[in-house]
């Protein structure tokens, strides 16, 4: 698993996420792997995935051959994973089967957004959820949030409420790890 927390805080907005890649019991930490970014990016907007380390690869080749995806809000980013959803299952094949009695297929894909319109976080049934302050996903996020509760009323800065998180998710979460990714934008007014 992993930790990805996304920060909006005064003008400023931060994604960031751990470096920790696990398979089971087996640890791929950054200094072994030549990409261990869990953010990508898609023009000016960041998305932190968690999950299956497939979501990197995947999401990295949807938003090259996509020209025309839209993470501007709420509604335009459920639109987005909507349309994403039958390319994952037809030309990524995505296993969308989850539980039994599950109202939708899944996308598989938990994850954070970021950009000037704010912080996101998208669930594997296109649950699409606005946040006003932090959010976190992964195996750490209880850590994350913990920790960033408790700053946000200190630090002054997005940046430093984020590394808070992850280094709280690196501190006790078995599956998150240092070093971090963190990514900046400015927030539109």
């Amino acid at each position: 698993m992993t930790t990805v927390v996304a920060v909006r805080k005064n003008d400023e907005i931060a994604i960031a996420a751990d470096s920790l890649t696990t398979f089971g019991d087996t640890r791929l930490s950054a200094q072994h792997d030549r990409t261990y970014d869990k953010i990508v990016r898609y023009r000016d907007t960041y998305i932190g995935l968690c999950g299956s380390a497939a979501h990197q690869l995947v999401f990295a080749s949807l938003l090259a051959s996509n020209a025309d995806l839209d993470f501007s809000g709420k509604a335009a980013i459920f639109e987005t994973f909507r349309k994403l959803h039958p390319i994952l299952k037809e030309q990524h094949f995505l296993n969308p089967k989850e539980e039994e009695d599950d109202p939708y297929e899944s996308t598989q894909v938990t994850a954070l957004v970021a950009n000037e319109h704010g912080i996101f976080g998208v669930y594997s049934m296109r649950e699409v959820f606005e946040y006003t302050k932090f959010w976190a996903i992964g195996s750490g996020r209880e850590f994350a949030l913990g920790a960033m509760h408790a700053q946000y009323p200190r630090l002054k800065t997005a940046t430093a409420i984020a590394r808070a998180g992850i280094e709280a998710g690196a501190t006790f979460d078995r599956n998150t790890a240092l070093p971090m990714t963190l990514y900046t934008v400015t927030a539109k007014r």
